[in-house]
């Protein structure tokens, strides 16, 4: 590599895929087949080319990881600390994206040796700074469940209460009331009742909801005084209400 080569910074994309699986929260995290750091594991992502604008970057890299189109995707920060690459001055720009796990079909490149799904608090000691990126990742995607109604897009088209209020749990990592969460959910108007139903376990079958194409994605949602839940009381709300 030429001197004029390490001197001009080059620009990256790196693309943090988050999932719903096995009652935990996933991220997608690809094995490195080349130096440097080869073998570790690290967040997908790669050069953008230079008439390629950055998001049309990050969608390409997204469709080329996973085969979708047309799911939440959001910048997140830009990286850009002195020798985060060994090889070059190396500037990334880092998006998260949500993809309900009905929608995934990993496809790797030719130029990673695995790819894989890791709970994203059990993860590998990543490459470069991508620890960073990832907790990054994660702060913002918790922060912004609470007033938005982003966390839609890691579920299915058809969901029940109990679903939804699980798939943010998993998401905070930590339990939420029930019946504080379900108010205010409901109150919210950002759900649409189906004439679906679904069989959880020895309940009746519950109610399946949808979300509301009219609230759109910056519908005002507060749930930042939404309680934790009592862990003393097992039968809190044991019927279900939708």
């Amino acid at each position: 590599m030429s001197q004029d080569e390490r001197q001009n910074p080059s620009v990256t994309v790196d693309i943090v895929i988050f999932t719903i699986q096995d009652d935990d929260l996933k991220v997608l995290l690809i094995k490195r087949k080349y130096d440097p750091f080869k073998d570790k594991w690290a967040i997908p992502g790669g050069f953008v080319g230079y008439d390629e604008p950055l998001e049309d970057a990050a969608q390409r890299e997204l469709y080329e990881e996973t085969g979708v189109k047309d799911v939440f995707i959001e910048q997140l920060y830009t990286f850009g600390e002195p020798g985060r690459d060994p090889r070059r001055r190396v500037i990334t720009v880092a998006y998260y994206a949500l993809i309900s796990s009905e929608n995934l079909v990993v496809r790797p490149d030719s130029d990673v040796s695995d790819v894989r799904w890791f709970s994203i608090y059990d993860l590998p000691q990543p490459a470069f700074d991508h620890d960073r990126i990832l907790n990054y990742a994660l702060k913002r995607l918790q922060n912004k469940i609470m007033y938005t109604n982003i966390a839609f897009q890691l579920l299915p088209e058809m969901f029940t209460l109990t679903e939804l209020q699980k798939a943010y749990e998993i998401i905070l990592n930590k339990k939420l009331d029930k019946r504080n969460f379900r108010k205010k959910i409901l109150s919210s108007n950002i759900l649409e009742k189906t004439d679906q139903k679904k069989v959880e376990g020895r309940h009746r079958p519950a109610k399946l909801y949808r979300f509301s194409p009219k609230a759109g994605n910056n519908n005002s949602l507060s749930l930042n005084d939404t309680e934790d839940v009592d862990e003393t009381d097992d039968s809190l709300c044991e019927n279900e209400i939708n």
